[in-house]
C-alpha cells in the first residue's frame, strides 16, 4: 500500500474542519467531496452564511453536499457514487449511522479535538479549558457507532497556556488535528497504523454548552472561575449582572489575596480591571462586553461609566 493515494470523502462544518481539508489538498490523496450541514441565518439580520469548509472546498473546486437528512438510501447512495477508500469527519456536527460508518473499505476516521477517552463529545476543547487540563491535544480515531467510542489511531498533545482561552486552543487543534492526519494517513499507507482501544473506565464528557453555562456563581474558586471564563470564551461567554444589567467578562487573571468582602463584590474598578471577590481569593476582570455592546477593556469602559466599590455582582 507504499504507493497508494486515497479516495476521500471529507465531513466537516466549522473551521475546525478547515485546515484539514487544506493539508489533504496539498497532499498525494484525492478529496473527492466535502459533506456539511446546510446553510444557516446569522447574525442580526438573519443572513444564510455558509459553513467554513463549504466556502474552502468551493474555493478548490470540490463538489460540496449538505443533506438535510444522513439516515436515507438517496444519500447513501450519493456517497458511494464517490467511490470512497476513506471517510474522514472533522467536527461534521452528527451521529453516522453504521451503513455510512461500512461504507468505505478502510472505514471512517475522525479528527477529535481531545486527548480520548478525556472529553468525549460535542465541545471538547471548551471543556478541556474548563477543567483546567495542563495538556490538550487531538486524536485520530477509527470511528464506531458510539459517541467517540472507537479506536485510537494517533494521538498529538501540546500544552495549554495559562491564559488560553478556548478560542485560541480551537486554533492550535484545527492545525494541528490537519497535521496529524497527514500523518495518520502516510502511516496507513504503509500499513503502519496501528490502533489501540480505549480506556473507557478514564472516559469524561463534553456535552455541548448552553448560554446558561455561562452565568456565573462567585461562590467558587477563582481558580475555577477563571477556567471557566476562558473555556467560555469567546461563545458563549461568562456572565454576570450589575445593578440588572449584563456584562460578559472575559481576560481574567487570579489575584492571590484573602478577600474579607462578601464572594461577588466589586473591590476596585481602575485601568487594570474589575477586581473580585471569590470564595478563595481574588479574580481581576480587564475584559468586559457591556450588553448590547463590543467587547472593550475595562479601562476604556470606565472612561464614562465608572463602577463604585462595593457594588454586588449577582447571576440575575
Amino acid at each position: 500500500m507504499a504507493d497508494t493515494s486515497f479516495r476521500i470523502i471529507l465531513m466537516g462544518t466549522p473551521d475546525f474542519a478547515v485546515p484539514a481539508l487544506h493539508k489533504l489538498l496539498n497532499g498525494p490523496d484525492h478529496v473527492v467531496a466535502v459533506v456539511t450541514q446546510p446553510d444557516r441565518p446569522k447574525g442580526r439580520g438573519k443572513k444564510l452564511t455558509p459553513p467554513p469548509i463549504k466556502v474552502a472546498a468551493a474555493e478548490a473546486g470540490i463538489p460540496v453536499l449538505q443533506p438535510t437528512k444522513i439516515r436515507t438510501e438517496e444519500f447513501l447512495n450519493t456517497l458511494k457514487s464517490y467511490q470512497p477508500d476513506l471517510i474522514i469527519v472533522a467536527a461534521y456536527g452528527r451521529m453516522l449511522p453504521a451503513s455510512i460508518l461500512d461504507l468505505p473499505r478502510l472505514g471512517c476516521i475522525n479528527i477529535h479535538g481531545s486527548l480520548l477517552p478525556r472529553h468525549r463529545g460535542a465541545a471538547p476543547i471548551q471543556w478541556a479549558v474548563i477543567k483546567g487540563d495542563s495538556q490538550a491535544g487531538v486524536t485520530i480515531m477509527q470511528m464506531d457507532v458510539g459517541m467517540d467510542t472507537g479506536d485510537i489511531l494517533l494521538p498529538a498533545a501540546i500544552p495549554v497556556a495559562e491564559d488560553e482561552t478556548a478560542g485560541s486552543l480551537f486554533h492550535k487543534l484545527a492545525e494541528l488535528g490537519g497535521t496529524t492526519l497527514l500523518q495518520a494517513l502516510d502511516l496507513l499507507r504503509q500499513d503502519k497504523l496501528i490502533s489501540s482501544r480505549q480506556d473507557h473506565s478514564l472516559a469524561t464528557e463534553a456535552p455541548p454548552l448552553t448560554k446558561e453555562d455561562g452565568r456565573l456563581d462567585w461562590n467558587r474558586p477563582a481558580a475555577e472561575l477563571h477556567c471557566l471564563i476562558r473555556g467560555l470564551d469567546p461563545w458563549p461567554g461568562a456572565y454576570s449582572f450589575v445593578d440588572g444589567q449584563r456584562f460578559r467578562f472575559f481576560a481574567p487573571e487570579i489575584i492571590h489575596k484573602e478577600c474579607r468582602q462578601a464572594a461577588g463584590t466589586l473591590i476596585l474598578a481602575d485601568h487594570q480591571g474589575l477586581l473580585i471577590a471569590t470564595a478563595q481569593d481574588c479574580l481581576l476582570i480587564k475584559e468586559i462586553q457591556p450588553e448590547g455592546k463590543k467587547r472593550m477593556t475595562v479601562e476604556a469602559y470606565l472612561c464614562g461609566h465608572p463602577l463604585a466599590p462595593g457594588l454586588q455582582l449577582t447571576r440575575e
